[in-house]
């Protein structure tokens, strides 16, 4: 097993149309106004920015993400990620009871010299970070589509 490799899924039901969904999660520079753990998102340019994130672990991972692909009508949002973490992430939304499912799904591996160091006995912890900074930006993101 190689223990620095990373593969995510996480499913948020969310009170809003697909549309609404999609347009919010299409503009990443505005995610660190509702999603805590996501510190900073510089744009670059109109396909591809620089992301700092921080969950409750103290430390900050950096990476480029680069847009790969965006379709609102099948849904589909996905990135390609370089830097401290290296790989994909996708967004698919779809219409789900009286509103939208978004489900995430990442695969990557690791780069930080720092959770290479750890990847074994730290494994348990990463993942409970992140199941922790994806449980805050759904609540974030809920909230924030209440208010638009």
């Amino acid at each position: 097993m190689d223990w620095t490799h990373y593969r995510f899924r996480s499913l948020w039901g969310l009170p809003a149309s697909p549309a609404a969904v999609h347009e919010a999660l299409e503009r990443a520079e505005e995610y660190p106004r509702w999603w805590p753990q996501v510190r900073e998102v510089t744009r670059l340019d109109d396909t591809t920015g620089v992301v700092r994130i921080r969950s409750a672990l103290p430390y900050d991972l950096h990476f480029t993400a680069r847009e790969t692909r965006s379709d609102p009508v099948a849904g589909v949002l996905e990135i390609a990620m370089s830097g401290d973490l290296e790989g994909w992430a996708r967004w698919t939304i779809t219409a789900g009871g009286a509103g939208t499912l978004a489900r995430f799904e990442q695969a990557v591996e690791v780069h930080k010299p720092l959770l290479r160091r750890f990847a074994v006995p730290g494994r348990p912890l990463f993942r409970a970070n992140h199941r922790l900074m994806m449980r805050a930006g759904r609540r974030g993101l809920i909230a924030y589509l209440e208010a638009v």
